[in-house]
């Protein structure tokens, strides 16, 4: 008995770590992954559109009803999506020593999946109480938009830098506030002897000082005395400085953040290989410097024969297929290719092609001989493997890997 309750029990287990692998850390080639994927961000572009769309009034007079099975149809998935994302949350590597209530209510609280909560949430809300059915809550349903941020890097990225910068912008946000705080008070100061004046308050002339601190200038309250006209001059100058202060913060930190990523990118595939993995971290952040990555996709050619050999190649990840007169070869993570032809600076014997999706280091001549100044001892071994290459070719034995 006991052995007939553990097997359903263990592909329970199975079945969530499966479905967690397709949620949220699927392997790069899971075609289910993909695919749901792709259906979840086709959903939610289809709703933004259905959302705008049904503003319009033509439109939501013929088709109210579908667009409201539409939005039931989605609703349905994205609920669907959220309670597998919560149930398949223990699987975190960091919440397992958790209880499982506590690791899924931790792994609810984060940010992506109290979007996911609130993009659903104002339709079931709508069945509570009829208070809930104002036009304000149902504008949440905006929010499935950026459930898109899950999908984009670059929007992931964004977010990061907003929230690794927080306490910079917060300091601008503060400094904006202290200078609309002086430009109404100001110009309240200077136009509130004018008959039936705007600013006939510092909370009525705030309109004008934001207006006029971001330099959009809607000119429907505008200063009439000389001293009045000065200082909204003056002001005008300040904004421009001012509002370029946030810009220039998410900026740099974008720039830093990519940076970084690419930076543990490159070190994650260096250390896939073994001619680098005893490398300490000083000899693997100058080679990075040299050293080029690339993804490739199947049956792509990397190196064709007769090319002229201007680089070599690391393999991170992937399979690439050797085209030669004895025989195809298959190269693995860690091989090497082309070194040869860079060397010799003569064309390529063979055509290099991808099996796979094959991530690649390319390491061009010139910084081949840098790269010999720096680390005299990789090229050693790439030159002691391509010895024996061109030995093992003219005997006829198998060539050795280059590891």
């Amino acid at each position: 008995m006991k052995y007939a309750n553990e097997v359903p029990q263990s592909r329970w287990l199975r079945l969530r770590k499966r479905v967690f692998e397709i949620l949220e850390s699927g392997r790069e080639r899971d075609r289910v992954r993909h695919y749901f994927d792709n259906f979840l961000i086709s959903l939610i572009v289809l709703n933004i559109i259905a959302f705008a769309a049904e503003t319009v009034p033509s439109l939501h007079a013929r088709w109210h009803v579908e667009f409201y099975r539409f939005e039931l149809f989605s609703v349905a998935i994205f609920t669907i999506e959220y309670i597998a994302r919560i149930w398949a949350g223990v699987e975190v590597p960091f919440l397992k020593r958790m209880s499982p209530l506590k690791a899924r209510v931790k792994f609810a609280l984060r940010p992506f999946l109290i979007i996911d909560l609130l993009a659903i949430l104002p339709f079931y809300l709508s069945f509570v109480h009829p208070i809930f059915d104002l036009r304000v809550l149902r504008m949440l349903r905006i929010l499935r938009f950026l459930k898109l941020a899950r999908y984009s890097p670059a929007l992931h990225t964004l977010m990061k830098v907003i929230s690794n910068e927080r306490r910079a912008l917060m300091g601008a946000l503060i400094l904006t506030l202290t200078m609309l705080l002086f430009a109404s008070t100001g110009i309240y100061f200077l136009e509130k002897d004018v008959v039936d004046t705007p600013f006939s308050s510092v909370p009525a002339a705030a309109w004008w000082g934001m207006a006029t601190l971001t330099t959009v200038g809607y000119g429907d309250i505008t200063p009439v005395t000389t001293l009045g006209k000065i200082f909204g001059s003056m002001v005008m100058l300040v904004g421009l400085g001012l509002f370029a202060l946030p810009i220039a913060i998410i900026s740099t930190g974008f720039a830093q953040e990519s940076s970084r990523r690419d930076f543990v990118v490159t070190w994650s595939l260096l250390s896939r290989i073994p001619l680098f993995s005893q490398l300490n971290g000083k000899s693997i952040a100058e080679l990075m410097n040299y050293l080029q990555a690339h993804t490739y996709p199947p049956n792509w050619e990397v190196i064709r024969a007769e090319d002229r050999g201007a680089s070599m190649f690391f393999i991170a990840s992937g399979e690439v297929l050797v085209e030669r007169p004895e025989g195809a070869a298959t190269l693995y993570a860690g091989d090497f290719f082309g070194e040869i032809a860079m060397i010799e600076q003569e064309p390529s014997e063979f055509t290099y092609s991808t099996l796979t999706s094959t991530k690649i280091l390319e390491l061009s001549g010139d910084d081949y001989l840098r790269l010999c100044r720096a680390e005299p001892e990789i090229c050693d071994h790439i030159g002691a493997v391509a010895i024996a290459r061109q030995y093992a070719r003219k005997r006829g034995q198998s060539e050795p890997s280059g590891i």
